[in-house]
């Protein structure tokens, strides 16, 4: 019998024909015969992927594992409905290029995600399937065609923040003197320090520090540390609330907890806000326009700092940016800056206009005739 060719999609055996892929060149070793495709079942990478590889040999922090959890599960319940497979029988192969594009699409036209979203879910997906080609090298070609997908081009939102007025509406509308207007003292912690809010709610008893000189110890992304100097008035909201503070459980150290003691969360923390400015309306209501967010104060932070004459390198420090690039965008708002630019800039002069001659009036009277007079 003929040995078999990639480009025949059929081999015989002595008892049976055996449909081939176009990729048939493996055979048994023994006999000489082709084997069938071996195929690779996902569930095998999967667990060692986001227990070992990006916790412990990365270092990724949670949030970053349960992010890629999230985007591994949408991937794998599209393609399931896709192929009408139950999910446990899925592998990599059923995961090709294709379904991934097809997936991508999905969380834009059906989820409503945003490009940015869409780049955030790929990027998970490309270090999930590196991962399996360092695992297994024979799947290499076909992770590459994964991983060679592009990323999209996204539109760069203005940036919004608060003005002095709206900061001064906001925080004003707290009732300092209940038990959880002095827990909401969180949002002039997020104004003083601008923090992120993931760094917030992770904020532990031991991060704070109220005497000599206060601060708070933050852990930022990538497990960055960075401290930040406190206010006098925040110090003071942060003692009302550790004096009052009441968690569910007792070794729990968390510094901000919900209504029943357990550790806020980012959408708790998120719903403080927009309560608030909801009240704010009433004395400054340009704050109505405005989406106010965690992520709003912290960009708050960034631009009164900027005001003020701090130099961006600075701001890139208080905020904990990796990047002095992410901290240049706040520049490109500041306008009074952007003028008094362009007023240390000498203008060209020029060449000047010549100057008009004086017309006579007897000139302009004859220029004004459009037709010759008749003498008579």
């Amino acid at each position: 019998m003929p040995p078999p060719s990639c480009s025949k999609k059929w081999a015989t055996d002595s008892k049976r024909t055996i449909k081939l892929r176009s990729n048939c060149s493996t055979t048994d070793p023994k006999r000489n015969l082709p084997m069938k495709d071996q195929t690779h079942p996902i569930g095998d990478y999967l667990k060692p992927f986001l227990l070992h590889y990006l916790p412990l040999e990365k270092g990724s922090p949670q949030n970053t594992v349960l992010s890629y959890r999230d985007t591994i599960k949408l991937l794998l319940c599209f393609t399931a409905d896709t192929l009408h497979k139950s999910v446990d029988a899925l592998t990599v192969e059923d995961l090709n290029m294709e379904m991934v594009l097809a997936f991508l699409d999905y969380l834009e036209s059906e989820r409503g995600c945003t490009a940015n979203t869409r780049n955030q879910r790929l990027a998970a997906l490309r270090s999930l399937f590196k991962y399996i080609g360092r695992q297994t090298p024979e799947l290499l070609l076909h992770v590459h065609q994964v991983c060679s997908i592009s990323m999209k081009t996204t539109e760069e939102k203005i940036i919004d923040y608060l003005t002095s007025e709206e900061l001064s509406a906001l925080t004003g509308s707290i009732d300092r003197n209940t038990d959880l207007g002095c827990r909401d003292s969180l949002v002039l912690l997020l104004f003083n320090t601008g923090a992120r809010v993931s760094e917030l709610v992770n904020l532990k008893i031991d991060d704070i520090v109220l005497t000599g000189s206060p601060k708070i110890n933050i852990m930022g992304k990538g497990k960055k540390p960075r401290a930040c100097v406190l206010w006098d008035d925040t110090v003071k909201a942060l003692r009302a609330h550790l004096e009052l503070r009441s968690p569910r459980k007792d070794k729990d150290t968390h510094v901000f907890l919900n209504a029943v003691g357990a550790p806020l969360t980012r959408f708790g923390v998120t719903h403080i806000l927009k309560k608030y400015a909801e009240v704010a309306k009433a004395e400054c209501p340009s704050i109505a326009s405005k989406n106010i967010t965690p992520h709003v104060l912290r960009h708050s932070t960034a631009m009164h700092l900027l005001i003020i004459g701090v130099e961006v390198a600075m701001i890139a420090i208080w905020l904990g940016h990796a990047r002095m690039e992410t901290t240049n965008k706040y520049v490109e708002l500041n306008m009074d800056m952007k003028r008094s630019i362009i007023e240390g800039v000498e203008v060209p002069k020029g060449k000047q206009p010549r100057r008009k001659w004086h017309t006579p009036k007897t000139l302009k009277w004859l220029d004004s005739l459009t037709n010759p007079v008749r003498l008579m």
